[in-house]
């Protein structure tokens, strides 16, 4: 016979009733104000956030706001009161809690979601899950990201699979969408399982059109089995957050991103949406805290049921008191607004763009505008190496980055943490450098 709820995770007779424990969606009250929120609001909700540095790399990892850094105390306290109780009370129902939230964001299904610690973790099990074999290939670009080409590389070496990477363009300052998705149309083969993209490139700051491309892999799926098709994987972690599209409208197959950087979601949280239907084609990588699987385990049975989302998050304990706290981050942005945070977002980068691209000395590898461009600017200075432009910008407490490649450019983001005005500072900044 199955096992119930709390014999799952704890012996008959040993708990608390769960009746006598305040659930955390009960205790935690909100301390977002219901009226229009306007920028200097937003900006103050990040008030552990240094004051007197502009903070022009905010997609690197969040400063936690003030909501989702109280959602995050309310479990901890209440988890150090009583960690066995409130642990047993909530671990079975918070999981779902998380989905709602991020279904509701994402534009799809609580079922559709899976929840990870990153980017990272959901591009390894997403990969490392798919039935790859020999014969077949995973296609991916020249420009994804260290972790996504190294998923893709181990899973395709345990599986015998081959792999191929296309370049998207040859000059990024001429760059287009027919050139992306003509370039793409050509490099699918039959062979050609699985296409690994990201939808903001880190490396330069190009969005891709992913529904433009979307459409050249249901192109090349037509007459294909459906257990031969092209499924299409997403990076998403630097559109999430900044762009107003709803991920389940994109047609892409798998999407995976951190909640952790634009989201503004606790440190170490990521989810990965699919469709139910792409789910069942994934294999389980870890042990997963379902009934479903404890059930079949108990009772020495196999598990027939298909692969769900909530299967991809791992079991075992994790730091709960963030991971349960990731809804208070999607109400955050729901309050905001997504069409005023894009907009938001995209005129400070424009602004900071057409600045830049005045400069004499200076060369902007991101596109201008919003079409093929989000929340990220990559540029150089002749004669400057990108580190010392970021450590002498540094001295001048502007926070910028370089980008973590072969390449390696000054990257500057302007976000929902900065005004019009530190913006022009920046650019006054690095206008002095040369």
């Amino acid at each position: 016979m199955l096992v119930d709820r709390r014999n799952f995770l704890l012996q008959a007779g040993a708990a608390v009733a769960a009746a006598t424990i305040t659930v955390s969606g009960q205790e935690l009250k909100s301390s977002i104000p219901d009226q229009p929120l306007d920028w200097k609001w937003v900006r103050a909700q990040f008030d552990q956030l240094s004051a007197d540095q502009i903070h022009l790399s905010s997609f690197f990892l969040v400063s936690h706001p003030r909501p989702v850094r109280e959602a995050i105390e309310g479990h901890r306290r209440s988890i150090d009161a009583d960690p066995f109780s409130y642990i047993e009370a909530n671990v079975m129902t918070m999981p779902a809690k998380i989905q709602a939230a991020a279904a509701d964001y994402l534009g799809g299904r609580p079922e559709e979601v899976a929840v990870t610690n990153s980017t990272t973790m959901g591009l390894a099990l997403v990969y490392h899950g798919l039935p790859l074999g020999p014969g077949q290939e995973v296609l991916t670009t020249e420009h994804d990201h260290f972790v996504h080409h190294e998923a893709i590389r181990l899973a395709a070496e345990r599986s015998g699979a081959s792999v191929k990477k296309v370049a998207l363009f040859d000059d990024i300052q001429q760059v287009s969408e027919g050139e992306i998705t003509e370039r793409i149309k050509k490099r699918i083969t039959e062979k050609t399982r699985v296409f690994g993209i990201t939808w903001v490139h880190s490396s330069t700051g190009l969005k891709l059109p992913i529904k433009a491309i979307a459409e050249v892999v249901a192109g090349a799926n037509k007459g294909r089995a459906y257990a031969d098709r092209i499924l299409l994987v997403v990076d998403g972690v630097h559109g999430f957050g900044v762009e107003d599209e709803k991920v389940a409208e994109m047609g892409v197959d798998f999407f995976i991103a951190g909640t952790h950087k634009w989201m503004f979601g606790p440190r170490g949280t990521g989810i990965v949406w699919a469709s139910a239907e792409t789910w069942k084609q994934l294999r389980m990588i870890f042990p997963a805290f379902a009934m479903e699987t404890f059930g079949a385990w108990a009772n020495g049975s196999k598990l027939t049921a298909p692969m769900q989302a909530s299967w991809l998050t791992q079991g075992g304990f994790h730091a709960f008191e963030f991971e349960w706290a990731l809804p208070a981050a999607f109400e955050f942005h729901k309050k905001i607004g997504t069409a005023r945070i894009a907009r938001r977002i995209h005129d400070l980068n424009d602004q900071c763009k057409r600045g830049l691209a005045a400069m004499n000395k200076v060369r902007l590898y991101t596109p201008l505008g919003s079409g093929l461009s989000s929340g990220m600017i990559c540029f150089e200075i002749d004669g400057m190496s990108s580190k010392e432009v970021v450590e002498r910008l540094y001295t001048k407490k502007v926070i910028a980055s370089t980008s973590p490649y072969k390449e390696s450019y000054a990257r500057l983001a302007p976000s929902l943490l900065n005004t019009p005005e530190e913006v022009d500072t920046a650019l006054r900044h690095i206008r002095a450098l040369l």
